[in-house]
């Protein structure tokens, strides 16, 4: 079930309905775990049996963790956390890329092996409530949390339907705090979600899909037919599609929840602005770069043991971020040259430490931004071809300005295709939204309830109108 889907309405609408009927929280809690297995289970419902089971695992855990007399045993319990959670992602998710691996080595050695496969299905989401679960055990590990006491609650944090399958990654420490008293959006919170959830599928359905993925894919069809202008369109183009998908499933996740009442936290803050590589992974994908942080660089030493053991944490910890993308070596690739761009620009700090500031004329922000942004749009050639000789072919004619064409693979778009004066309008919106999210907000709970509908009706027609009710599945779902 996808958010940008009909049959989503017709379930929110009905959790909703649901929800505020029944008075008591326990049982308000109870229906949104029931709706959240519901909604996974819309996907492959077996694979609702290995959400329970890696919730299941964890509080256990949690629980004995806490009450272990040594730190021995909490290594022990933390290890089953870790074997279970990380064994079970690895099955389903590199099962066949290591095989695939294995026998391609066996393979240049000289030694007869024959293709094989282990036809696994990768269920959706596991990436993400791998991550969420084992955050909360760590915390419990380092003493930074105390177990739940209700196994309800813990449930419901892992499950929860509007964050479940792409995120963002939740704490624990930020979720199950709210879930001790009772929750109820006030008028202004409502409808600031719902406005939240139609301008996160306007985001997908209209600037990434309708606009931008056809440039894209057209590009990434045939790269080795691009000429230079075409291969800039198509890198420029997927570099928009992937952050207004992606951003646009984060800001209706956080818009469906605080429906609820449930405040989650911001997973983008406008990333093509970032000043450098540091500043990019402050303002995309949030939840993940810093769980990452949090749980992989600084418990490998961080940039507390020495120069190059920072080198190599920052290096380690893309390389195992590109990787949780997906089992590829493009994605591997892809989070090396991000790790490479975070050495060097921590190399350049300590070399030029006494004259190292950021720059303060604005000209100077611009072109430093601009760079910023080139870079990463580059590098996501990396994460968005389907070959690496697919993605060499992109960056050659990036690069090849002698190549021309009298034909373009690039698609043209009718006058009528979208209602420009709107697109823009709400192109606008959506980006003042990942700058300055509590100005927008305070600027729309300023408008009369007349208003608001008004606004929000006349978006929700431009989606109909604009797609027919056809859109594409967000891109993270694959992760």
């Amino acid at each position: 079930m996808q958010f940008n889907s009909l049959t989503f309405v017709l379930f929110m609408l009905v959790v909703l309905a649901i929800h505020y009927s029944i008075r008591s929280w326990q049982y308000q809690k109870l229906n949104l775990l029931i709706a959240s297995y519901v909604f996974y289970a819309a996907w492959n419902p077996p694979f609702v049996l290995l959400l329970m089971f890696s919730t299941w695992v964890d509080w256990l855990v949690a629980k004995r963790m806490f009450l272990a007399e040594n730190q021995r045993s909490k290594r022990f319990w933390l290890f089953v956390s870790l074997t279970a959670n990380l064994g079970l992602l690895s099955y389903f998710k590199y099962g066949n890329f290591l095989l695939d691996n294995v026998v391609t080595f066996f393979q240049k050695i000289g030694v007869a092996v024959e293709p094989a496969t282990l036809n696994i299905i990768l269920p959706m989401g596991i990436s993400f409530y791998t991550f969420q679960t084992l955050s909360y055990t760590l915390d419990v590990y380092r003493g930074r949390l105390k177990p739940s006491n209700s196994y309800l609650d813990f449930a419901f944090f892992v499950t929860f339907f509007p964050q479940l399958v792409a995120g963002p990654i939740v704490r624990a420490s930020d979720f199950l705090p709210q879930c001790v008293t009772p929750r109820k959006a006030s008028m202004d919170q409502f409808s600031w979600g719902i406005a939240l959830m139609i301008f996160g599928i306007f985001s997908k359905v209209i600037l990434s899909d309708t606009l931008l993925a056809p440039l894209a894919n057209a590009g990434y069809q045939h790269p080795t037919l691009l000429t230079t202008l075409d291969a800039w369109v198509t890198v420029l183009a997927f570099s928009g599609q992937i952050f207004f998908d992606f951003s646009g499933y984060s800001t209706t996740a956080i818009g469906a929840a605080l429906c609820f009442g449930f405040v989650l936290p911001d997973n983008f803050k406008a990333p093509y602005m970032a000043l450098g590589f540091s500043d990019f992974w402050r303002r995309w994908h949030i939840s993940l770069s810093t769980w990452l942080k949090d749980y992989l660089y600084i418990s490998l030493g961080g940039n507390r043991i020495s120069v190059n053991r920072t080198y190599f944490n920052l290096m380690f910890t893309m390389l195992v971020g590109g990787l949780w993308h997906g089992a590829s070596w493009l994605f591997v690739i892809w989070g090396g040259l991000h790790g490479l761009y975070l050495v060097i620009e921590h190399y350049s700090r300590a070399t030029f430490a006494a004259n190292w500031t950021l720059p303060h004329s604005d000209l100077a922000k611009l072109s430093l931004g601009i760079m910023t942004f080139l870079i990463v749009s580059v590098t996501w050639v990396f994460f968005r071809a389907h070959s690496l000789d697919d993605a060499l072919s992109v960056l050659s004619a990036l690069f090849n300005f002698t190549s021309s064409s009298d034909t373009s693979l690039i698609p043209a778009y009718p006058a009528d295709d979208v209602p420009m004066a709107l697109l823009l309008i709400l192109a606008l919106l959506v980006w003042h939204w990942n700058t300055r999210h509590s100005n927008l907000e305070t600027l729309f709970q300023r408008l009369p309830i007349v208003a608001r509908c008004l606004v929000l009706s006349y978006v929700l027609l431009a989606l109909v109108f604009t797609t027919g009710g056809n859109s594409d599945a967000f891109i993270y779902f694959q992760f």
